[in-house]
């Protein structure tokens, strides 16, 4: 892989390949951070999709406090991938979870980006090792998993694949702070990363919860919103059940607990989602919604985002209008 043609920090131009919900929610973050951003998608009705996202997000982001310059006036809508990324000094592919798709992707974009440009996937689960097996240059390819949406929640996952060169990887962790993200830089691969791993297995159990007949989901929900969910706003589940453990710590807390880990509270296969099980979880979200529209439980959810990385001091409580403090 080439040396990438500027430094982390100095990255103007970034391409967003893929405008759905994922991908429009990194085109609202990088225009908030200042950045020119040119996206590319091939339905027919992207660009009014996107520029609707970009609109309804953006007063979230001004509450965040936008970097000088920042507008949804610096977004571009390219009419061809290569178009997109023709300028780009980073690129950040964000299509649908389809293997054979997101091979052929990163290879038509490893193929048409300047060169040492870093490519970053969204992808939610697939190791790089096996997304970059047609590219050219797969040196320059990793993994740049966000959370929804990623205007807001401001953690990144990084992690490259058996081709990917570790210069690559420490460059693109380097943009990502710069460009206002938290990030976690993996040192090996695994399916699903970490943060996703995790919260797949709570739901699953949520899933057999409601295949049982054991909780409804407005039971699971408030389950974790009034409960740990609380907690795991500032402190993440091993410093909350080391505290658990008193004085003694962690060390108290597996002697006195570790027995439990025996007992079948949890179960982490995944229940047989037959129509049933699908029923019971959209008929479960419509009545928890209460007759609120999916714009107005975005919205609910932006605001409660805000309020709780302004609470746990993430946020300053005043930003100056239209700039950083």
């Amino acid at each position: 892989m080439p040396i990438p043609p500027c430094a982390p920090d100095r990255v103007r131009r970034v391409a967003c390949i893929g405008a759905g919900v994922i991908g429009g929610g990194w085109v609202a973050h990088f225009l908030a951070r200042g950045y020119d951003v040119t996206a590319w998608d091939p339905a027919p009705d992207a660009e009014t999709k996107l520029r609707r996202l970009v609109d309804a997000a953006w007063p979230a982001l001004e509450q965040i406090g936008l970097a000088e310059g920042a507008s949804p006036d610096r977004l571009t809508l390219a009419a061809t991938l290569e178009e997109a990324v023709a300028d780009a000094e980073f690129v950040q592919e964000s299509a649908p979870e389809k293997l054979e798709l997101k091979r052929s992707l990163l290879a038509q974009l490893d193929a048409a980006a300047p060169a040492g440009v870093v490519i970053a996937s969204s992808t939610s689960g697939y190791p790089m090792t096996d997304m970059q097996t047609e590219a050219t240059d797969p040196g320059r390819l990793l993994v740049g998993h966000p959370f929804n949406p990623p205007y807001l929640i401001p953690l990144v996952e990084v992690a490259g694949g058996e081709k990917t060169d570790p210069a690559a990887v420490e460059w693109a962790s380097a943009f990502y702070k710069a460009a206002a993200k938290s990030v976690i830089t993996m040192d090996r691969e695994l399916p699903g990363f970490i943060a996703n791993r995790l919260q797949e297995a709570l739901w699953r159990e949520a899933l057999h919860m409601v295949a049982n007949g054991e909780a409804t989901v407005k039971d699971i929900d408030d389950s974790i919103t009034e409960g740990p969910g609380l907690r795991w706003a500032f402190m993440g589940p091993c410093l909350t059940f080391a505290l658990a453990g008193g004085d003694g710590g962690m060390g108290h807390m597996l002697d006195h607990f570790g027995p439990s880990l025996k007992s079948p509270w949890t179960r982490l296969e995944a229940p047989e989602l037959d129509d049933s099980l699908r029923t019971a979880m959209v008929d479960g979200c419509d009545e928890a919604a209460a007759g609120r529209s999916i714009a107005q439980l975005v919205a609910e959810r932006d605001q409660g985002v805000i309020n709780v990385l302004r609470a746990t001091g993430r946020l300053p409580e005043q930003r100056n209008e239209g700039g950083d403090k």
